[in-house]
């Protein structure tokens, strides 16, 4: 990932911003720290994801900035889930609670689309191919690409060419059996963001944005109990949620890396908290209201657009759905 960025940078690249699940202990965190160190990377900061994603938000929602805003960060990823409620007032930015799963995301579904097709499969040839592992890589990744398109079709087709002993597998499958399948996650997901609430002591009903952040949060399904479970409430979709936590974490390395772009530009200023503590509040500065900001807010977005595809083409770590955002020092 680090030879990608020097690519795209066309110079030498040191140091590097890391964004983790928020639930991460210290010993995960430091082990995350060494793995960026191993990669010859010097790491500024481990930064948790839904604080990197309200980063973003914060940005995007430049219009409120003096009004007191609660807005909940669901960030749903291939691995792991985090929910958190975070308030902005005057600049500052305080998180209320934070609950997840280090052990649930879009993977769960995914495994839950290939028990499905096992069973079809062997229903029709009788031939149980679940501890094949060539087969069941090719299933899955076919199942994960049928995942993407039911998030804006109704209905797909799961094929595999010579899946197993020159036998093709083709199955077609609906959204509604898709959700069938997946139903007791979905369920999961609204569980969490009752805890969540419950933990800031707060009502929905205060809530006034919902961020989505992670591709799974895209699902339908998703999207539809989340709204209802709000009153029907619209999400905030001023940031892409593919996009959130990179650009997040790009715009906190932009301002590590540059001392003197904090008082020039009006940006979001995170003290240091190396115990990764959400009990604090990170102080912001305000906004000059100057032109110059908007600038600033471009050459962030363009870095943050890079740190994204850095992190897409890279394999994701075992610690967890972590992104990579890199700076040129």
């Amino acid at each position: 990932m680090r030879e990608s960025a020097e690519s795209f940078l066309g110079s030498r690249v040191k140091n590097a911003v890391i964004t983790v699940p928020a639930y991460f202990n210290d010993s995960q965190r430091e082990a995350t720290k060494k793995a960026g160190h191993l990669a010859g990377l010097n790491v500024m900061q481990i930064l948790d994801e839904p604080l990197a994603a309200a980063i973003a938000y914060y940005l995007e929602m430049k219009d409120y900035n003096h009004e007191k805003r609660n807005a909940l960060v669901f960030d749903l990823g291939g691995g792991t889930l985090d929910v958190s409620l975070i308030t902005i007032e005057n600049g500052n930015m305080e998180v209320k609670a934070t609950v997840g799963d280090s052990h649930f995301g879009g993977q769960d579904l995914d495994n839950n689309m290939v028990k499905y097709c096992l069973e079809e499969f062997q229903r029709k040839n009788r031939m149980d191919i679940s501890k094949n592992p060539r087969p069941l890589m090719r299933l899955r990744t076919a199942c994960e690409n049928a995942k993407r398109m039911l998030s804006s079709t109704n209905k797909t087709n799961i094929k595999v060419d010579c899946l197993y002993k020159d036998i093709d597998f083709h199955l077609s499958i609906s959204r509604s059996k898709f959700e069938e399948l997946n139903k007791a996650h979905f369920n999961k997901c609204i569980t969490f963001v009752e805890k969540c609430l419950r933990d800031a002591k707060m009502d929905k009903s205060e809530v006034d944005d919902v961020v989505l952040v992670g591709g799974s949060s895209r699902i339908p399904k998703v999207q539809q109990l989340l709204s209802d479970f709000f009153y029907g409430k619209e999400f905030n979709k001023r940031i892409n949620p593919h996009e959130a936590v990179a650009y997040g974490a790009a715009v906190q390395a932009f301002i590590l890396n540059d001392e003197k772009e904090k008082a020039q530009n009006g940006v979001p200023v995170y003290a240091s908290d190396s115990s990764g503590s959400n009990d604090m509040t990170r102080e912001l500065l305000k906004n000059d209201n100057s032109g110059s900001n908007d600038v600033t807010k471009k050459l962030l977005k363009n870095i943050a657009k890079f740190a994204l595809e850095a992190a897409v083409s890279a394999i994701t770590s075992d610690l967890g759905g972590m992104l990579f955002d890199f700076i040129s020092s």
